[in-house]
């Protein structure tokens, strides 16, 4: 997420849980990508009750994933927006173990969003004209430290707010653009034993 203030960490576990929700998630990703919504505007794009959507839009106010805009409503008409937030996860071996197993799902369900997101990519690009081409993915090795692997990742993040920033007033012609980064250590490595040479690319 784009830096907003100071990094926000989260270690608690119910705010994990309220946050590896999967209608949640679909929540936080239409408010990011259409901006503020009611509940009743959420329900219709979701196909879900008015109902439904209000609830859990509470719940993710209750942990400020949402905030409120009383400035827009209108009677009982309440609008929604999911602010922008640098939103960090403490260290897997001191969370409880509450927490990891809210951490874990938390992760399936992203990773499952991002792979259907890749599928729905796939299937219509033909039809996306030069945004077709439009597919950048870069896959290599690095031999690193744990202090390295965060520097390495704080560099990144670095690039990316700088990017997020400048994109807060888009150029014409820009579209929404989804970027991931992951890193994880090779654990087939430890049974195949060190290999000579320097990175693999």
């Amino acid at each position: 997420m784009a830096n907003q203030g100071q990094p926000r960490e989260l270690t608690d576990p119910a705010a994990l849980k309220a946050l590896g929700h999967p209608l949640r998630q679909q929540i936080l990703r239409q408010l990011r990508r259409a901006g503020p919504a009611t509940s009743t505007s959420l329900a219709r794009a979701l196909g879900e009750s008015t109902g439904t959507t209000s609830y859990h839009l509470r719940r993710l106010a209750e942990h400020e994933f949402v905030q409120e805009l009383p400035e827009r409503g209108n009677g009982r008409e309440r609008w929604w927006q999911a602010p922008e937030q640098d939103i960090r996860f403490g260290r897997r071996s001191r969370m409880s173990e509450e927490a990891r197993d809210a951490f874990a799902e938390l992760g399936r369900l992203e990773v499952a969003a991002d792979v259907e997101a890749f599928t729905r990519f796939q299937q219509q690009r033909d039809s996306l004209g030069e945004w077709g081409d439009a597919l950048l993915f870069a896959r290599g090795a690095l031999r690193l430290t744990g202090e390295e692997l965060l520097r390495f990742w704080n560099d990144y993040m670095t690039l990316y707010r700088r990017y997020a920033d400048e994109a807060r007033e888009p150029a014409e012609g820009a579209r929404q653009v989804l970027i991931r980064f992951v890193a994880f250590p090779d654990v087939d490595e430890e049974r195949e034993g060190p290999r000579p040479g320097g990175d693999d690319n």
